[in-house]
């Protein structure tokens, strides 16, 4: 095993939002509270001992063990639960959909990321604890987003038709019917004793469980709870109950709507806007139903539905049915942080730009807003694809150049023809600037003429070099096939990968250890992307 990393910014696949928080720009710190670094976190730390109380801890770890009685719990596990009864104890957390068989590559970086950094952690404040959460987004809504895994290039789709059943928290969601979905991922595995394992994975995954929640939280445990993994399920009464004074907040006042919206003013000043708010951010649960909380007239009212309150009632059927109110994207942090003594979220980074617009409203409601790191991103080169990229003499960095230049720079690279246009643009851009030096001394239709003609010459010394890159291509037919096609493999429809395939593929080719490399190749807090050879 080898591993490289890179910073973010050479792969193109960062936005400058993300790029500018991991340079610290200073447009972007008052979006952030603490950074993730040796003084952030001990500031951070502090900060949460001090907010968190000992009820809270009580009431989390009675939840967590009530969740885990369909699961079996690591020592490991058990231990870091145990934990959180302390004051000393934290979390890191990442969370991720339940999509079917974990989704995308990325559903395993995220977690092994939050293990190492709770490790490294450990290690950093030996007086501290701290300890790795995943937490599933059970009350999400949207089936068509967590339907569906690839591999090997191919969609592997679980398809229902509800008649109006299983549309609300897909956590709820009744596993009935996967068994159709094993039947035809299992010919696609073959007989290997990695491909029963997965076969089994999915089995007692899906087909011994019967709602999404349940299933989800086996596969995530029985991949990491070696680890010591605390998966939480936030669609818990009583871990809901701890977050109903800010619903009832939320229902009277519209804080979050009011402060994001303000934080969102100067942001997108200077950055692309992740998620917008609603004037209430806050989601109604009912039997097979999941829709927004509308405010009108004095009325409160369930969309999509003839479901009414007056404020009266709906705070009182906060205080009755807590149950019921779930929150969106926006309010969703908050909860997070509200029942859980975190210190940090992991996440991707479009993850990371919505928690950019929430920091004032955490300040509001006066909750510790939490540090962000960017999860480590990870790219898997086979000893195969190593071999290939050697006999095409293309590097690390030029994997990630967009098709056509990296097609461009090797076919030149690769061309007898000895001249550099760069060079031939550089020379025309020294003459004319004698040029434009004799323009000063004359009038500004020779000055304009002076201009026009360079970027004239200029533009037909740039058409030229494109035609020699095409002919060269064209010659060359056998050496941009070959690139093409790497470069496809690698970087399957020119995204990374790791939002493109799914964990079973290399779990197929390499079993757990592969898991074992990952844990011991990322590490989170040198921010940077890590390019892993097996």
């Amino acid at each position: 095993m080898k591993v490289t990393q890179i910073p973010f910014k050479d792969t193109g696949f960062f936005s400058k939002t993300m790029l500018d928080y991991l340079e610290q720009k200073e447009a972007i710190q008052s979006f952030y509270n603490n950074f993730p670094d040796s003084v952030g976190f001990y500031n951070q730390i502090e900060e949460k001992e001090n907010s968190y109380n000992l009820q809270s801890r009580l009431v989390l770890v009675a939840a967590l063990k009530k969740q885990y009685t369909t699961a079996i719990v690591s020592e490991k596990t058990k231990e870091n639960i145990e934990l959180l009864k302390l004051k000393n104890t934290f979390t890191v957390t990442t969370g991720h959909q339940l999509n079917l068989f974990t989704g995308p590559l990325y559903f395993l970086y995220k977690i092994i990321c939050a293990i190492n950094l709770a490790e490294e952690l450990s290690v950093k404040f030996p007086n501290k604890n701290v300890v790795p959460v995943y937490w599933m987004a059970t009350e999400d809504h949207d089936f068509e987003e967590i339907n569906y895994f690839n591999f090997e290039g191919k969609k592997v789709k679980w398809s229902r038709d509800f008649e109006g059943e299983d549309s609300g928290a897909v956590g709820r969601f009744s596993t009935e019917g996967l068994e159709v979905v094993l039947d035809v991922f299992a010919t696609q595995l073959g007989s290997s004793k990695n491909a029963k394992y997965l076969k089994e994975l999915f089995s007692k995954g899906y087909l011994k469980h019967s709602n999404l929640a349940d299933a989800t939280r086996y596969i995530a445990n029985e991949l990491f709870k070696e680890y010591g993994l605390i998966i939480v399920d936030g669609d818990d009464k009583a871990l809901k109950k701890r977050f109903v004074p800010f619903i009832k907040d939320e229902l009277e006042n519209q804080t979050s709507y009011k402060e994001v919206s303000k934080t969102i003013s100067k942001l997108e000043e200077n950055y692309k806007i992740q998620v917008s708010p609603r004037e209430i951010n806050l989601f109604y649960l009912g039997k097979n139903f999941r829709e927004r909380i509308l405010f009108e007239n004095g009325v409160y009212s369930v969309n999509n539905t003839d479901i009414t309150f007056s404020k009266d009632e709906i705070l009182k059927e906060v205080e009755e049915n807590v149950f019921a109110f779930s929150p969106n994207v926006i309010m969703r942090p908050l909860y997070q942080e509200v029942i859980l003594p975190n210190i940090c979220y992991l996440g991707g980074g479009g993850e990371i730009a919505y928690w950019f617009e929430l920091k004032a409203y955490f300040e509001k409601v006066n909750i510790p807003f939490p540090i962000l790191l960017l999860r480590n991103s990870v790219q898997v080169i086979s000893e195969k694809q190593q071999k290939k990229l050697e006999n095409l003499h293309i590097s690390i960095e030029d994997i990630f150049l967009k098709q056509h230049k990296l097609l461009s720079k090797k076919v030149l690279e690769n061309t007898a023809i000895e001249i550099d246009f760069n060079e031939k643009i550089k020379y025309l851009e020294i003459h004319f600037a004698e040029l434009k030096e004799v323009a000063k001394k004359t009038d500004i239709s020779f000055a304009n003429a002076v201009n026009a003609q360079e970027r004239k010459q200029i533009k037909g010394l740039e058409n030229l070099q494109k035609r020699l890159i095409i002919a060269e291509k064209r010659r060359q037919k056998d050496l941009v096939e070959r690139i093409t096609a790497l470069q496809n493999e690698i970087l399957p429809n020119q995204s990374l990968e790791e939002r493109q395939r799914n964990f079973s593929e290399y779990y197929l080719a390499y079993g757990d250890s592969f898991i074992k490399a990952l844990k011991k190749a990322l590490k989170p807090l040198n921010l940077e992307f890590t390019i892993l050879e097996l």
